[in-house]
């Protein structure tokens, strides 16, 4: 890393920095608590379980799940703000895996190389399907002579089939024997690589994955597959006309980064926090902490974030559709769905890149190179700006351009590609943005043309025989904030209309009424009602004029779910119905539909946990932010959909005693740094 500061400090700041990091108890590169598992970690817990369990040596021995065991937070707590003095926590392991049709748990204990804990889970529901499982299942049917009989009754050549493994789901089934099982869709590449606008409609499988076994298989109908014409994405295949083109756009930097990249630990501008990966949620950030230059130290924010589910349902109800309704991070696993990013294309050409690795089916590393990638960005606005003209014979004029910092993935579940930013500012907010890409699940039909359609078609004609089926998104995001400690309440802020009593010539204005939050009951919301500002705040800490620290939630447009609550995804989805739920820190609550997902009724969910009402007030809390897309297709989404972005922003309130980033200058100008700065600001924060 290079660092550029005015020749008369420059010797200064770089003894204060080797210093600094040489002695931090978090400049280890692999050493914190909180880091992924190594591949040679990974290698280490499948040796440890085949060493000493029986279970493994049976050939339909299984790992679905292979992550860090995260220590207790207020055992993690207590070595973070005393590393020196206090015992590190135990390295640990969490497995989830599967033999003789039982999913075993194993709690690993790295430090000690042996087994902690052996359970298995009896309950209703499966861990993820790993891509092996899927990869097997979809290979099914290019040898099943039904389906390849079906093939050739459409005139098609079976060489050119893809499937690809769906979620069975549930549907009521209450005395059906235990079976994973999984579904299979069917597609024709023809001349295109835009698989997905040319599904095998009226088709229709279900395998067993244990025994790796079509179960049942049906061929109801036959419509038309879609015409592969115009339909491929890639450049090298578009044909004249062509679209517009700009020039290039580079992002410079000439005096290098401010980004400071050791192992997992990020530090950038006034910002310093963990970034972790998990396969089931992806990135996962922790001990997100902002420098506060009144306070000379750094202040807690955020214990943890990342995304905890994913409920995709699709709203076409008939026969070889109705159980499209999919929960992508615990059926599928987000993590394991992430992409390699693409240099100068995905990220800027300045962008640092993390490399990712989970566990595969055998129990062996699986590497995903550039899984991330962290970068800053100018965003061309503004941090904030005033001109003055009030002044006689005078023009004051102040403003500060905007830089944030990026951390950035993209996950890919079939056809649809979710990439998502976590983006800190100098001001202490904290952006989520999720762009939705890829390509829009479409139905084969008879119909040509919209006026044809005389009965619900359940989407929108988007080309000849091609239906864009319609569907939700909703994203739900685990936010453990720490504001200034762990000891936190909800508060809504409401704005109360008001009436004047005659006094003035104004009739009517607004005020804020503070509402605290005493259960889960009070905190739970469906947002797009009465206006209001909600707020974590700690109710023990003040800033000198009396306010509570807080970070409010600023929500993107709402959307909720539209389903019955009697309809089987959404009782499996039940959370989906609110916003904005507030439960009390459980170790053992971090996915919103549950630890066994996969066929799952439902019964182990956000929804459940909140039910018992819980007291959350001056509690170590948890935020849930279920933000959504309701998605009726259009023919600009066809045959490439280009991103629809979302998001929401955590940002501080009387939090600081004034604008943080007051102070900063603004790049261009040389900086001018004195002894006194320096030194108060502990090297870190750079004005």
């Amino acid at each position: 890393m290079r660092f550029f500061f005015s020749f008369s400090f420059s010797l200064f700041f770089f003894f204060f920095f080797f210093f600094f990091f040489s002695t931090s108890a978090l400049s280890s590169s692999s050493n914190h608590p909180l880091d992924p598992l190594t591949p040679s970690e990974i290698q280490k817990v499948t040796s440890i379980i085949q060493a000493t369990s029986s279970l493994a040596k049976l050939h339909n021995f299984t790992f679905h799940y292979v992550g860090l065991d995260e220590p207790d937070k207020p055992e993690l707590l207590s070595w973070h703000s005393h590393p020196a003095s206090r015992p590190k926590p135990p390295r640990r392991a969490f497995v989830m895996a599967r033999a003789q049709r039982k999913a075993h748990e194993f709690v690993i204990d790295l430090d000690r190389g042996s087994v902690a804990s052996h359970d298995i889970y009896n309950g209703i529901g499966y861990p993820p399907v790993s891509f092996e499982e899927q990869n097997a299942a979809a290979a099914l049917p290019l040898s099943h002579p039904p389906f390849i009989e079906s093939v050739k009754k459409r005139g098609l050549d079976v060489a050119l089939v893809v499937c690809s493994a769906y979620p069975a789901a549930w549907f009521g089934e209450t005395n059906a024997p235990k079976r994973r099982q999984t579904r299979l869709l069917c597609f024709y590449r023809g001349e295109t690589e835009n698989l997905y606008v040319m599904p095998l409609e009226g088709i229709s499988f279900l395998v067993d994955l244990d025994e790796m076994k079509i179960i049942d298989y049906a061929d109801r109908f036959v419509v038309p597959v879609p015409t592969s014409d115009g339909t491929d994405y890639r450049a090298s295949k578009q044909k004249p006309p062509f679209g517009p083109s700009t020039k290039p756009v580079k992002m410079v930097q000439p005096q290098g980064t401010s980004l400071v990249v050791q192992g997992h630990t990020i530090r950038w501008a006034n910002w310093n926090f963990h970034l972790g990966f998990d396969f089931r949620a992806g990135p996962v950030l922790s001990l997100a902490s902002i420098y506060d230059p009144e306070k000379h130290k750094f202040r807690n924010v955020l214990y943890k974030a990342r995304v905890s589910e994913l409920f995709v349902p699709y709203m076409d109800p008939t026969e070889e559709w109705y159980y499209r309704a999919y929960f992508d991070a615990g059926e599928y696993g987000f993590g394991q769905c992430t992409v390699p990013l693409e240099p100068q294309n995905d990220c800027p050409e300045t962008a640092v890149f993390m490399d990712a690795y989970y566990a595969g089916l055998n129990g062996q590393p699986v590497k995903i190179e550039n899984a991330v990638c962290i970068f800053e960005r100018a965003t061309g606005h503004a941090s904030w700006r005033h001109t003055e003209l009030s002044i006689p014979d005078k023009v004051v004029r102040e403003v500060r351009p905007e830089t944030t910092l990026v951390v950035r993935s993209a996950s890919v579940i079939g056809n649809y590609d979710y990439i998502i930013d976590w983006e800190f500012k100098m001001g202490g907010s904290i952006k989520v943005r999720v762009g939705l890409s890829g390509v829009v699940q479409v139905k084969a039909v008879d119909y040509t043309h919209k006026d044809q359609m005389k009965e619900d078609a359940y989407g929108t004609i988007l080309a000849e025989n091609t239906i864009g089926v319609h569907h939700d998104h909703f994203l739900t995001f685990y936010l453990d904030l720490d504001v200034d400690g762990s000891d936190n309440s909800f508060v809504k802020m409401k704005m109360q209309p008001m009436r004047t009593d005659g006094e003035f010539p104004r009739k009517s204005y607004w005020t804020a009424v503070e509402e605290t939050a005493k259960t889960e009951a009070d905190a739970r919301i469906a947002l797009g009602g009465s206006a209001a500002d909600l707020v974590v705040t700690n109710p023990n800490k003040k800033t000198k004029v009396g306010n509570h620290h807080g970070y409010r939630l600023i929500s993107g447009p709402p959307a909720a779910s539209l389903l019955s609550d009697d309809d089987f995804p959404q009782k499996r989805a039940a959370f989906t119905k609110h916003q904005v739920w507030v439960t009390p820190y459980n170790r053992s609550e971090q996915w919103a539909a549950g630890m066994y997902t996969d066929q799952s009724r439902g019964e182990d969910t956000l929804d459940v946990w909140s039910r018992r009402n819980r007291e959350i007030e001056n509690k170590d809390i948890v935020l849930w932010y279920v933000m959504g897309f309701h998605h009726i297709p259009c023919q600009e989404d066809f045959p490439i959909m280009p991103t629809l972005s979302g998001g929401f922003e955590l940002r501080p309130t009387n939090f600081f005693e004034y604008n943080p980033i007051l102070k900063t200058k603004p790049p261009h100008l040389e900086h001018q740094l004195n002894n006194h700065t320096a030194l108060s600001t502990g090297g870190v924060f750079h004005p």
